[in-house]
């Protein structure tokens, strides 16, 4: 079993003993994404990079990560599964002749 699998279960144990589950809806899951990420950003506010306190950083991360692992199992999806077939279309949209050390957008390319 791999580590992310574990992880997934035991996200699942600790959100079924508080009886959570209820308010783990797939709309919901993405507005705490949403507002985890904007906590994420907060910590760099008015700041450079490294002036950022790295444990909240930490905490911030483990939010998005672990509501983004409940959003995947909701609808049945293998984390691996779909970021490798994101970086596939990724590939595809940015090949490296044409995006190597470049930060624009596929289609500025």
């Amino acid at each position: 079993m791999s580590e992310l699998k574990k992880l997934e279960e035991i996200l699942i144990k600790f959100r079924d003993e508080r009886s959570w589950k209820k308010f783990h809806n797939p709309k919901d899951l993405a507005i705490a994404i949403n507002i985890e990420s904007a906590e994420l950003l907060e910590e760099f506010l008015w700041k450079k990079y490294d002036e950022a306190d790295l444990e909240n950083i930490k905490e911030e991360l483990a939010d998005i990560f672990a509501y983004s692992i409940l959003l995947a199992n909701k609808y049945k999806l293998n984390i691996s599964d779909i970021i490798l077939e994101k970086i596939e279309k990724n590939r595809v949209k940015y090949p490296i002749d044409k995006s190597k050390g470049s930060s624009k957008k596929y289609n500025q390319l």
